[in-house]
């Protein structure tokens, strides 16, 4: 297992579709251990694989803080949303910024986990953002297209803004 580079915006490789994944593969598995070590490294929530390079569609996530929940979606799809959140999100691969965006509270997704096996993904509020988030990744979109006003905060300055604007 390895940390890998994370493709950091505006690298081509981020805004390109990626291509379905075909069949589960010993290099398939490193990769996504790979991504787990460079998520867990980078304290992030989730990682899609263009954000490492690979135009596959494949992504993780992991919103717990002890790390007890890794999610592996392959070829996933969102099938329902529900409601609204508006709040702060950033990227690991737009480092030390954050935009405000406007997400669905829910999200219904449907994958292939890590045995090729179709599975159904539910979550709500961190979870619905980060799932949908990297989905968007696999399309070639990035966050900072739906951020309001088009305006990216520095980390430092999130706080401050989060109480400005009533966000939790």
């Amino acid at each position: 297992m390895a940390i890998r580079n994370i493709r950091v915006y505006p690298d081509d490789v981020l805004e390109k579709p990626c291509k379905p994944v075909k069949e589960m593969t010993d290099k398939l598995r490193t990769l996504i251990n790979d991504m787990f070590d460079t998520m867990y490294d980078a304290d992030g929530v989730g990682l899609a694989a263009p954000q490492v390079g690979i135009l596959k569609r494949l992504a993780i996530v992991d919103v717990t803080e002890d790390h007890s929940d890794p999610i592996v979606m392959i070829n996933p799809e969102v099938i329902e949303t529900s409601g609204e959140q508006r709040g702060f999100e950033g990227c690991l691969s737009v480092p030390e910024k954050a935009g405000i965006v406007t997400r669905p509270n829910y999200v219904k997704v449907r994958c292939f986990d890590s045995e090729m096996n179709e599975i159904e993904i539910e979550g709500e509020e961190l979870l619905a953002r980060a799932l949908i988030h990297e989905i968007d990744h696999l399309n070639g979109h990035m966050y900072v297209e739906q951020a309001e006003d088009g305006i990216l905060y520095d980390n430092d300055e999130v706080k401050e803004v989060m109480e400005r604007e009533g966000l939790q």
